[in-house]
Parts: C-alpha cells; sequence; structure tokens
C-alpha cells in the first residue's frame, strides 16, 4: 500500500494557494509559471494536487493531501460537501465568505472591465446562512433518486441531506419517489409564503410519466406543449417586504427572500422619487423592482420573454396605471422603443446582456442604468462595455444571495457621463 500511494504521489504537484478566485477555486502557481486552479483550496495552504486538465496558459488539479491547512479552515456540515457540486464554501466561516465574494467582484471589474477606482461595498449577508432558499432543483439519478449534478460533470450525485431548502422544502423532497427512467430532467421544489409548497416537474417529453402524489402539495408538468395541473395549484404566493407577488410554475423569482428584501431595499433607494421621471425594468420578471418603483415615479414600462413571468408581472401590478409592459427578449424589443427613459433596471441571466442589448439599451439613452448581476465576469464584460459607450461605474455592492456557494448577487450603477 505504501508503494502504491507513492506512485501516485509521484505524479502529484506540491502548490502553495495564493488566492481565491472566481469559481470557489483557490489559485496557485506551478513550476512553469502557469496558474493552477483547485476546487476548496484556501490562501496559504499548502497541498499535494493532481492535475486533472492541462491547457497552455493553465491547469487544474484536485487536492489529494495537505501539507498545511490554513487556520480559518472550518469542518463542513453536509456528508456529501466535495460531491454534489451544490456547494463551494462550507469549509470556510460565513465572514470570510462574504470577504471572498467581496474580493471577487472587486478582482473581476479591475481585470475585465479595466476599472481601478470603483467603490465595491462590503458583502451585504444573508439573514440566513441555512436552509435559505425557498426554491431548489433536483436532478434524478439513474435509479430516480434525487441529487444533484457533481461539479463539471454530468452525473448525478444521489443526497440523503441538504441543508439549503426552507423547512417545508426539506420535508417534500426527501418523500420524493420516481421510478427509474422517469423522463424527468429536473424537478423543482418550492415553498411559499404560507408555507404551502409547489412540485415542478420539467420534461423534453410529450408523454405523461406517471407519478403517485400522496403529499399535500401542488404539482405541476411543463413540457413542450406548456404546462399541465397534475395537483393543487399552478403558482405560489411570495413575500417581500410587505408585499404579496404570484409566482407560476416557470417563473424566476429569487430564491433567498431575506436578501432579496436587503437588495429591493437598496435597488429602490437608488430612484429618486419624481413622477416626471420614466423607468425601465429590463428581464422584469413577475414583477419585483417594478412593483415598489411604481409608486415613485411617473412610468415604469417592463419587459420580459417568459409568458409565464408576464402573466404573474399583470396579476402582481393590476393596482397600477402607470404600468405597461412589453412581452419579448430584451434584444428584440429594445431597438423598436423610440421612448427615453430616464432610469433602467437591467436584471439579466447569468449570460449578462447580449451585446445588441446593450447597444439598443445605451441608444435609450438612461441618465442612471441599474444593473443586479448574478456573475461578477459577465457584469464585468457588460460593465466593459458601458463604459466605452459613455457610462461610468459608480458603485457596486454585492449581495450573498447564496450563502456557502461562491455565487454573489451584484448590484452596479451606472451613471452616462457624457
Amino acid at each position: 500500500m505504501k508503494d502504491e500511494k507513492m506512485a501516485k504521489a509521484s505524479d502529484w504537484v506540491e502548490v502553495t494557494v495564493e488566492k481565491a478566485v472566481y469559481g470557489g477555486d483557490g489559485m496557485g502557481r506551478l513550476a512553469d509559471g502557469r496558474a493552477i486552479f483547485v476546487p476548496f483550496g484556501l490562501p496559504g495552504e499548502i497541498v499535494w494536487v493532481e492535475i486533472v486538465e492541462e491547457k497552455r496558459g493553465h491547469a487544474r488539479g484536485i487536492i489529494r493531501e495537505w501539507v498545511s491547512c490554513s487556520p480559518e479552515r472550518i469542518e463542513a456540515r453536509c456528508r456529501h460537501y466535495g460531491l454534489c457540486g451544490g456547494c463551494h464554501y462550507q469549509h470556510l466561516p460565513y465572514e470570510k465568505q462574504l470577504e471572498f465574494k467581496r474580493e471577487v467582484v472587486q478582482e473581476q471589474l479591475e481585470r475585465i472591465a479595466g476599472v481601478k477606482d470603483v467603490r465595491v461595498d462590503a458583502t451585504v449577508a444573508s439573514p440566513k446562512t441555512w436552509n435559505y432558499r425557498n426554491t431548489i432543483q433536483f436532478h434524478l439519478s439513474e435509479t430516480g433518486k434525487l441529487g444533484f449534478l457533481e461539479a463539471g460533470s454530468h452525473r448525478v450525485v444521489e443526497i440523503s441531506e441538504c441543508h439549503l431548502p426552507e423547512t417545508v422544502i426539506d420535508e417534500v423532497w426527501k418523500k420524493l419517489e420516481f421510478d427509474s427512467g422517469a423522463g424527468y430532467e429536473r424537478i423543482e421544489v418550492s415553498q411559499g409564503a404560507d408555507e404551502e409548497a409547489l412540485i415542478t416537474l420539467y420534461s423534453s417529453s410529450l408523454e405523461m410519466p406517471e407519478m403517485e402524489l400522496d403529499l399535500p402539495v401542488s404539482a405541476v408538468q411543463i413540457n413542450p406543449a406548456g404546462k399541465v395541473v397534475l395537483a393543487g395549484d399552478d403558482c405560489l404566493w411570495m413575500e417581500v417586504l410587505g408585499r404579496t407577488f404570484k409566482v407560476s410554475a416557470g417563473s424566476f423569482f429569487q430564491v433567498n427572500l431575506g436578501v432579496a428584501e436587503k437588495m429591493v431595499e437598496h435597488v429602490i433607494s437608488l430612484i429618486p422619487a419624481d413622477r416626471q421621471q420614466s423607468l425601465l425594468d429590463l428581464y422584469c420578471g413577475v414583477g419585483l423592482f417594478s412593483a415598489f418603483a411604481a409608486s415613485k415615479v411617473g412610468q415604469v414600462t417592463g419587459v420580459e420573454l417568459s409568458e409565464s413571468a408576464c402573466d404573474d408581472f399583470a396579476d402582481n401590478l393590476q393596482e397600477f396605471d402607470n404600468v405597461s409592459l412589453y412581452v419579448g427578449a430584451a434584444e428584440d424589443v429594445l431597438p423598436a422603443l423610440t421612448q427615453k427613459y430616464d432610469i433602467v433596471i437591467a436584471d439579466p441571466p447569468r449570460a449578462g446582456l447580449q451585446r445588441e442589448a446593450l447597444d439598443a439599451l445605451v441608444k435609450v439613452a438612461p441618465k442612471k442604468i441599474i444593473y443586479v448581476s448574478c456573475d461578477p465576469s459577465t457584469l464585468a464584460r457588460d460593465a466593459k462595455r458601458l463604459i466605452e459607450k459613455g457610462y461610468t461605474l459608480a458603485q457596486a455592492t454585492p449581495f450573498d444571495m447564496f450563502p456557502q456557494t461562491y455565487h454573489v448577487e451584484t448590484v452596479a450603477v451606472f451613471d452616462r457621463s457624457l
């Protein structure tokens, strides 16, 4: 056994982890100067690494042994940590997670956008660091068990515990059973304001796979033909800052309501109360920001592609007579707009703003763009483009929407400088 270990170790390299980088990895250097990225490595640690991927400019590796550990390293809570791919920072105290996320946003803006003097605030903490998610998606293994995708793989890791979902979700998912080959790409379980639960089953097939549901929950199947209600209702109600939002199966909503409240308060504080102003809400979803902005400005116009979210938007904002909605992709709707807007809120998906959408947005000529990003790298890319188009990045505030993971939400403010 000793000789076998030594043979394996001969292929390993010793690496000193220099810093934390976006994606949850630690970064060090190989002898030839190339960067090497290793999951779960902390700054200052010395580790033996097995290289699993090599590129001209960098490599990726897996930590096989620790020569020295960081004094900040703690024991992870979950037995599946490091395998299921869902969490990345359970080995790190929460205060340090917040520091890492602020540093990552700063680094991405400096390196990609070329911004050296932007103010990146301290990361706004989540009120709950565990059991905070009101929605969570599972995949099915070949045997029909629920799990998550292994990092960098399509393999489903079956799980018996997860410490991220809220209480009702945690009770429901453990009772779900599926036959092998059930035909579902993913299973989504959500919890509403009254602790009701909604199960959304996503399938690429028009066939109706058999399912027995002996739980007091609602269930909806979404397939290429649309939605099929299997039990109960096709929506939940979520509450933010005392206001209730209808969220249908298939509609996006923020998964951490405690942080969503802080983020909404911050975004709305950036909008001056002026009934002469008009506001454009891009990727408006079910109307989270529009609902709070409508009473501050003269006109709110939403743009959203998802049909279910548009229907929810109409229901959630029906009390306002100064709100309108365009149904379509931002890159299609924006070029057709003839009206100018004073303020734009943009909350795009992880891929950020498509170039066509960004170019058209600049032609709308808003005085202020409030960019809500869930990916620091695409935020930095779009920040660079906006700066080239005559905008100044005034500030950036990270929000920890996803404790225990590397993901971070950022609200960036751009002012027109020309």
